[in-house]
């Protein structure tokens, strides 16, 4: 293949890891109808089909896989490298892509790189928002953020975050209503401010410990929201019990304007780490951030 048709490479690769053209596009900042006549192009040189079309998605045949395992990786290889010659700058520069959930991104990511990022104008992060495991290799992301127990043992793993603790919380005007729970079973009396979980579409079930016993309780209730924020907002104006993190409402609690319950039954758990292959670390953005990331002592 001659050398000026390795943008044709690159754009099939960008297709075929976002299963759509219409991102793909979006990503190498072209039309869809170029990255379709791009796509098309090779195909022709090659003489093989490399991606099965339908209306709803886009997929690699079984040549594009092939392709995608040998082509996609030295990509990936020359994109670190040219990024590590930022060590070259005065400043690292660069961009950092990090998938978090909702509640480390507000309380963790965002207070710290906030502090640090305005001396370094030339890094631009990028936080996307999800409650998967995300696979970040597959989805070409250079972090992740988990919970400690939750970081596969092939991963770096930083502590960003000391451990974490759950509360269950409602209004005072609400619980002159209606009896405190003393159990968790006794939740199936209150109406509950439900969590879906974005990605999975399930009703997220409340998880509790005490004296070693572990139970997930599913709770019923008038109002369900995909992010913490809002349950928060829903206890407060005296709709139902929240069951959300500790951090989030500890203010509220001394200053009177929720109630915690059940608090026996709510362990402590592992905090957030940031996760990534061990090969990415080298990278001078990269490393400013994890650096700027990490739990320090005292």
């Amino acid at each position: 293949m001659a050398r000026e048709n390795f943008n044709e490479l690159y754009a099939f690769v960008a297709v075929a890891r976002e299963g759509s053209f219409t991102r793909a596009a979006a990503q190498l900042r072209v039309s869809q109808s170029a990255l379709s006549h791009t796509i098309r192009g090779l195909e022709a040189r090659l003489g093989v089909r490399l991606l099965t079309r339908t209306t709803r998605s886009v997929s690699p045949t079984e040549a594009g896989e092939r392709l995608l395992r040998t082509v996609g990786v030295r990509f990936e290889e020359i994109e670190a490298e040219v990024a590590a010659l930022s060590e070259l700058r005065d400043k690292p520069a660069g961009t950092v892509r990090i998938t978090a959930a909702e509640h480390a991104a507000n309380t963790v990511l965002w207070p710290k790189l906030a502090k640090v990022l305005p001396d370094y104008p030339d890094i631009q992060v990028e936080i996307m928002v999800d409650y998967r495991l995300t696979d970040i290799a597959a989805e070409r992301f250079d972090l992740g953020v988990r919970l400690g127990d939750q970081v596969e043992k092939d991963m770096v793993a930083v502590r960003i975050s000391p451990d974490l603790r759950m509360a269950v919380v409602a209004s005072p005007g609400y619980f002159a209503q209606h009896p405190a729970p003393l159990t968790p079973h006794d939740l199936a009396a209150h109406n509950c401010i439900n969590l879906r979980l974005p990605t999975y579409g399930g009703i997220y079930a409340w998880e509790f410990e005490k004296d070693g016993r572990e139970l997930k309780v599913h709770v019923q209730g008038q109002w369900v929201f995909s992010s913490t924020a809002p349950r928060v907002l829903a206890a407060l104006d005296g709709f139902g019990v929240a069951f959300v993190p500790e951090d989030m409402v500890l203010e509220h609690i001394a200053q009177g304007r929720l109630v915690r319950v059940l608090d026996d039954w709510c362990p402590s758990f592992a905090g957030y780490h940031l996760y990534y292959p061990r090969r990415r670390q080298s990278l001078p953005a990269l490393a400013l951030v994890i650096d700027a990331l990490r739990l320090r002592a005292g």
